[in-house]
This record gives C-alpha cells, sequence and structure tokens, in this order.
C-alpha cells in the first residue's frame, strides 16, 4: 500500500518540508509516493540518515516519482 503526495510546482523548501511531515506519519510495511518537479538530491541523503530508502523514477525531464519506506531495523 502506498500513500500518494503531490508537491509538484511548490516554492522551494515546501516540498522538502512537506515530505518530512510526511514520513513522520508513514506506517512501516507502507510506501510513501512522491510526485515532485526536479530530483530532490538532499533529500536522500536526509532519508539515509532516518532510517528510509527510497527509489526514484524519472518520468521527464519535470517530474519525478520518488518511493520512500521504512528500512528494517
Amino acid at each position: 500500500m502506498s500513500r500518494l503526495l503531490d508537491v509538484r510546482g511548490l516554492p522551494p523548501c515546501e516540498p522538502f518540508d512537506r515530505i518530512l511531515a510526511a514520513t513522520d506519519e508513514l506506517p512501516f510495511g507502507e510506501a510513501l509516493e512522491v510526485l515532485i518537479h526536479r530530483e530532490p538530491l538532499p533529500l536522500y541523503e536526509w532519508l539515509a540518515e532516518h532510517g528510509f530508502g527510497h527509489r526514484t523514477v524519472q518520468e521527464s525531464s519535470e517530474q519525478f516519482r520518488i518511493f520512500i519506506h521504512h528500512l528494517p531495523s
């Protein structure tokens, strides 16, 4: 099961803030599916440091789909 979060077109910092808030509410075993207009490279480091894995699919030059999940402890 996954939850969809669309942050395309939001001004800087707002996509990152919304993604972090959504990871706080993400139950183990579920994925967060994020639609965003640019690849959020700083997010990947934050996810790794906080126990999350991710998979990114570039759908076009202006759309990325990122699947975020908890890593096993």
